[in-house]
């Protein structure tokens, strides 16, 4: 395989680590409770973006890529490689901090695997991550997708992400990317309602990317990669 070909993967995987081993992190220490946890997850997520967004897009998430190859933004093959070294980069990020972290927390937190709270539905939980991530596609396509844009795409999908936290994070833990879910679920073996994070994140990416490859994107909008 060409060096290449591997570029832009190498990148979704790097952004990836970086933004669980940030966003699981901040939950397993738990330092300054929900708040500093939708700070960490928005501010990893908007470094993450911003750094590899001109290698690769910086995705960081499955539904999104999800998102942008049901909006022909991505081909098949790119969307296929993406999600591998997503999934991959989370893994290896909650190994980080199954390693580097007190080993306590980590017990306790399960390594920071999202939960949904006893109060809420599996059709609720659902609901609530398939709209918030409605609104983090909806941030992509507007800010890095959009011939539109303005260029602040890292900040606003990092922005968009904290405050989905902060309104939702007590509920479903508000992934809104399987990857996030995945990582820490696999290395610490708790997988406490996980099709939700896979269930929900996908449908919503799947409804913002029909309203705005058939609504709101105007004409002419080109591949991100």
């Amino acid at each position: 395989m060409k060096y290449r070909s591997l570029r832009a993967p190498t990148a979704e995987f790097i952004g990836t680590l970086l933004f669980v081993l940030v966003g699981a992190g901040s939950a397993v220490t738990n330092v300054a409770g929900a708040l500093g946890v939708a700070i960490a997850n928005g501010i990893g997520l908007a470094l993450a973006v911003t750094i590899m967004m001109p290698i690769s897009g910086g995705h960081i998430n499955p539904a999104v890529s999800f998102a942008l190859w049901l909006g022909k933004q991505i081909d098949a093959v790119t969307l296929g490689k993406y999600v591998a070294a997503q999934l991959l980069g989370a893994i290896v990020g909650a190994l980080f901090i199954k390693l580097l972290f007190p080993a306590s927390a980590v017990r306790m937190t399960s390594l920071g695997t999202p939960q949904v709270a006893g109060s809420v539905t599996f059709l609720g939980a659902v609901g609530l991550e398939a709209l918030f991530t409605f609104f983090l596609v909806s941030a992509v396509y507007g800010t890095a997708v959009s011939p539109q844009k303005e260029r602040v795409a890292g900040f606003a999908i990092g922005l968009v992400v904290m405050v989905c936290v902060l309104g939702g994070g007590v509920l479903t833990g508000t992934a809104l990317n399987p990857a996030r879910a995945f990582g820490p679920a696999l290395v610490s073996w708790d997988w406490h309602a996980q099709a939700v994070y896979w269930i929900g994140p996908l449908l919503g990416a799947a409804a913002a990317a029909g309203l705005w490859r058939y609504l709101l994107l105007p004409p002419g909008a080109t591949d991100l990669r």
